[in-house]
C-alpha cells in the first residue's frame, strides 16, 4: 500500500509552518557554517535545503520559511528551487530511496524487470512510499554505472549487477531494519536523512571508505596497456605526425600550456563577476517588490 502523491496522507496533521525555537537554534548555527564558504549568501541555498530535509525528511514548508528568512530570499524563490531538482522531496520521503535504473543498457540488461519486480512486491509505483515509510520507489534515468548494469542505488550508494530477486531481497531486508551494504563504497547504507546531511555539507566520514571502482571499471584501461593504445599527441608533441591534425600554434606547440587551451588547470579570470554584491543586492530587492 503506498502513500498517496499529495502532499501530506488523507488525515494527517497539516505540518508546522514554523520551526520551534530550539530547533531553528540548532538548524542556524549549521547553516551559519554553510553559508561562510560563499561570497554571497544566497548561493548557500542548495546546501542549506539538503540541511532542512535532513531535519524533516523532506523540504517542509518549516524548512522553506527557514531557508527563506536565512537567506533573505522569498518563499516563492526558494521553492522554485526546491522544485526543479529530483534529490529535493516536497513530501514525506522514505528512510531509503531505492532507485532502479531504466536507461537504455541498464533496461537491456535486466532493469525493466527488476522495476517491474520492485513495483509489484513493494505496490508502488514512481516516487511513491511504502505505508511504514521506510522505502520510496524511483524510476532513474541514468545511476552513471553502465558497467555494472544493471545497477540499483539505495540513497546514492550502488547495488551493481542486480537482479529482481537480490532487488527484491534488499528492499525486505532494509524494511525489516537489517544491516544492507552496497556493492561498492561505504560498509553500510546511510538513511535518507544520514545523506541528506551529508550533502548539505557535513561530512560522516565514510567518503573515502570502500573502492569506488573496480574490475569492470578498470577494463578499458588496462585493455589499452596491454595493446599499446594511447591517446594521440597534443600538436607539436613527440609523435604528432601532422597527418591528421592542423599545424602546431605557438600557443600549443609542445602541449597545452597551463590555463591555456585544452589544459584543465583553472584559469585566471579574464573579466569581472557579471555582477558585484551590492548590485545583487539591488536586484534581489528590486524582485521581492515586485512580487509583492
Amino acid at each position: 500500500m503506498s502513500v498517496e502523491n499529495s502532499d501530506r496522507p488523507t488525515g494527517t496533521v497539516r505540518p508546522p509552518a514554523r520551526y520551534d525555537d530550539e530547533t531553528r537554534a540548532r538548524l542556524a548555527a549549521d547553516a551559519a557554517q554553510v553559508i561562510a564558504r560563499y561570497p554571497q549568501p544566497r548561493s548557500a541555498l542548495l546546501p542549506l535545503l539538503h540541511l532542512v530535509q535532513s531535519e524533516d525528511g523532506y523540504v517542509s514548508p518549516a524548512g522553506v520559511a527557514f531557508c527563506a528568512e536565512t537567506l533573505d530570499l522569498t518563499s516563492a524563490e526558494v521553492s522554485a528551487v526546491a522544485t526543479f531538482y529530483s534529490q529535493y522531496k516536497r513530501r514525506p520521503n522514505g528512510d531509503y530511496t531505492v532507485g532502479v535504473c531504466t536507461n537504455t543498457l541498464c533496461a537491456t540488461m535486466g532493469g525493466d524487470a527488476i522495476w517491474e519486480e520492485l513495483s509489484e512486491h513493494l505496490d508502488l509505483g514512481n516516487d511513491e512510499t511504502t505505508a511504514d515509510g521506510k522505502i520510496t520507489l524511483e524510476r532513474i534515468e541514468c545511476n552513471a554505472a553502465c558497467d555494472y548494469a544493471p545497477v540499483v542505488m539505495v540513497n546514492w550508494e550502488f547495488f551493481d549487477n542486480q537482479t529482481p530477486a537480490s532487488a527484491v531481497d534488499t528492499v525486505d531486508r532494509l524494511r525489516a531494519g537489517e544491516p544492507v551494504a552496497p556493492t561498492r563504497g561505504p560498509s553500510k547504507v546511510c538513511s535518507f536523512k544520514q545523506v541528506s546531511r551529508v550533502l548539505a555539507g557535513f561530512p560522516d566520514g565514510l567518503a573515502d571508505e570502500g573502492a569506488g571502482a573496480g574490475p569492470e571499471t578498470e577494463r578499458g584501461t588496462l585493455l589499452a596497456e596491454a595493446e599499446g593504445w594511447t591517446a594521440p599527441p597534443f600538436p607539436g608533441q613527440a609523435g604528432d605526425t601532422g597527418a591528421t591534425r592542423p599545424a602546431a600554434s605557438a600557443a600549443t606547440s609542445g602541449g597545452p600550456t597551463v590555463g591555456g587551451a585544452q589544459s584543465s588547470a583553472e584559469r585566471t579570470p579574464t573579466a569581472g563577476p557579471d555582477t558585484s554584491a551590492a548590485g545583487e543586492q539591488k536586484k534581489q530587492k528590486s524582485d521581492q517588490a515586485k512580487e509583492s
